[in-house]
């Protein structure tokens, strides 16, 4: 079985006959479907990347929603969710003009809807570094698929840089929308996808520093020179500039 990234997104994140959401800054992915109460069972022969895009979901959302971690391989008979573990279905998009009056229920002027508290930042144990130089093209939004992390403008073949210690667990090309594509595993909770790079300049396996050249940058899978950056804890991705140090 191939090794797939679990990111990388979220998503690293290609479905067949889905709708394609473009980012700010001019890249592109494609956004998941989650079929609510469904499930498929692999065959022989299988891949999660198969699985998902014939399903109209991202690789990284089917493993985030099933638990699968790296090496990320799968196994006949295995079943798998195409939805989240709490089965919601994605929010529904606001009605039309003509309906919306209908639809929407009544509140009184004096009263105000409750906002859910936004969650604390999980604190995390490393001392994260930027993973290369440039301006902020794209930033990260909560609950997104198509903003998973940040966008980071730079030059063709500017070093790319692991952002803390750690060992690779994907290198390839292999989720479309992400081009090539590195995803660094910390520990068992955090990982780091670095993608449209130009090129890669480690494998898997291979354990990393924080600082060291991985990747040069480029537009694989983008529309301009940019480096994608996610963090994601528990395979869920969380808003980079919460942990990279100021600048």
């Amino acid at each position: 079985m191939r090794k797939l990234a679990v990111l990388l997104a979220v998503g690293l994140l290609s479905a067949c006959g889905t709708s394609t959401v473009v980012r700010e800054g001019g890249s592109s992915a494609p956004t998941s479907t989650p079929r609510p109460g469904q499930a498929v069972t692999v065959q022989r022969g299988d891949t999660l990347y198969r699985l998902a895009t014939s399903n109209g979901i991202s690789a990284l959302d089917l493993a985030t929603w099933n638990n699968i971690r790296a090496p990320y391989t799968i196994y006949p008979g295995q079943r798998l969710r195409l939805y989240p573990g709490s089965g919601s279905a994605p929010l529904a998009r606001p009605a039309s003009s003509g309906s919306a009056t209908a639809q929407r229920p009544s509140v009184r002027p004096t009263q105000t809807t409750p906002q859910a508290p936004a969650a604390a930042p999980v604190r995390s144990p490393f001392r994260w570094q930027w993973p290369t130089e440039g301006q902020i093209v794209g930033r990260y939004v909560g609950n997104d698929p198509t903003k998973q992390g940040v966008d980071i403008a730079g030059t063709s073949g500017q070093a790319v840089n692991a952002a803390a210690d750690g060992v690779v667990v994907y290198s390839g090309a292999g989720l479309v929308g992400y081009g090539e594509l590195i995803i660094v595993k910390h520990d068992e909770q955090w990982l780091t996808a670095y993608g449209h790079n130009r090129s890669r300049k480690v494998n898997e396996g291979e354990r990393v520093r924080a600082g060291q050249q991985i990747a040069e940058l480029g537009r694989t899978g983008a529309a301009r020179d940019m480096l994608h950056f996610e963090i994601r804890y528990n395979g869920k991705p969380v808003d980079p500039l919460t942990y990279l140090p100021a600048r």
